[in-house]
C-alpha cells in the first residue's frame, strides 16, 4: 500500500473516462478548447485536490507514515489518505470546493446550499480502519476521521461534529502535528505495517503507478497548454466586444432607416 500515490484511484478512472473522449479538431486546439470531456473534468479536479493534500502530507516529519488511495470496500470506495503518527491514526477525506462557502453544523455539511454526506462517509472510513486494526493489534485509541476542504472561500463552523474534524486543507499538517501523543513508536510501526499489507484490504491489482503518473502528466500538460491558448485569445475577444459595442448605435440607426424606407 505504500507504493500507492495520492489520487491513484481517481486518476485511473479519469484516464478511463478520457479514453472515451474524441480527439480535438485542429480548430479546437487553435482556440484552446480543453482536451477534457465533461465527465473527465470532474475526475481531473478531484485528482488535483487529492494530489495537493498528498503534497501537504509529504511534509510531515519522519515519525509519520502516510498512505494514499486505500481500497476500503467491495463497492469501489476508498480512503483518500491514511496517516499514522504520534497523534494516532487518521483517515482523511479530501473534498474540493474552489471558491465556495462551506457551512458545518454538527453532522450537516452544506456547500452553497447543498447538503453533502461528508460526515457519515468520514465516520464510516474511520470505523472500518479502527475495526481492522483492533482485529490485528492492541490498538486503544480509535481512528480519527478528518475532512480536508481544498480551495473553499470560507468554512463556517456553527457546531463542531462530535467525531469528525473538518478543516481547510492548508491547516491539516499543523493540526496533525499539534495532536497529543497517543501512540508509541512500537505501536506506530505495527499499525503502519498492518495498513501496508495488501492482505488487510480487498485490494485488486492496479495499473503500474509510473504508467499512471506518466499518462496523467501528459494530460495535465495538454490541459495547461489549452488554458494558455484560451488566455492568449482573451484580449482579441475583448477588443471584438468593444468594437461591436462602439458600432452598435450605427447598426441600430441603419436598421431603423431600412425599416422606415420599406
Amino acid at each position: 500500500m505504500r507504493e500507492r500515490f495520492a489520487a491513484q484511484s481517481v486518476i485511473e478512472v479519469l484516464l478511463l473516462e478520457q479514453s472515451l473522449v474524441p480527439p480535438r479538431s485542429p480548430l479546437a486546439r487553435f482556440f484552446g478548447r480543453s482536451p477534457l470531456g465533461p465527465e473527465s473534468m470532474f475526475w481531473y479536479r478531484g485528482a488535483k485536490a487529492e494530489m495537493a493534500v498528498g503534497m501537504l502530507l509529504a511534509e510531515l516529519p519522519a515519525e509519520w507514515t502516510t498512505f494514499h488511495a486505500i481500497p476500503a470496500g467491495a463497492e469501489g470506495t476508498e480512503i483518500d489518505h491514511l496517516v499514522v503518527g504520534p497523534g494516532g491514526v487518521f483517515t482523511i477525506q479530501t473534498k474540493r470546493h474552489r471558491g465556495k462557502r462551506v457551512r458545518v453544523a454538527g453532522r450537516t455539511v452544506v456547500v452553497d446550499g447543498e447538503r453533502l454526506p461528508y460526515i457519515r462517509k468520514a465516520e464510516l472510513d474511520a470505523a472500518r480502519v479502527t475495526t481492522l486494526l483492533r482485529e490485528r493489534m492492541l490498538l486503544r485509541p480509535s481512528v480519527r476521521p478528518v475532512v480536508a476542504i481544498v480551495g473553499a472561500k470560507r468554512i463556517t463552523m456553527y457546531q463542531k461534529p462530535a467525531q469528525v474534524k473538518v478543516l481547510d486543507a492548508e491547516d491539516l499538517r499543523p493540526w496533525l502535528l499539534t495532536r497529543p501523543p497517543v501512540l508509541d513508536p512500537v505501536d506506530r510501526i505495527e499499525a503502519a505495517n498492518i495498513i501496508d499489507s495488501p492482505d488487510t484490504w480487498d485490494a485488486f491489482p492496479s495499473l503500474e503507478p509510473q504508467q499512471l503518473i506518466s499518462e496523467f502528466a501528459a494530460l495535465e500538460k495538454s490541459v495547461r497548454a489549452a488554458r494558455k491558448q484560451r488566455i492568449f485569445w482573451v484580449p482579441f475577444g475583448s477588443a471584438a466586444l468593444i468594437v461591436g459595442a462602439a458600432g452598435m448605435p450605427y447598426l441600430i440607426t441603419a436598421l431603423i432607416g431600412l425599416s422606415v424606407a420599406h
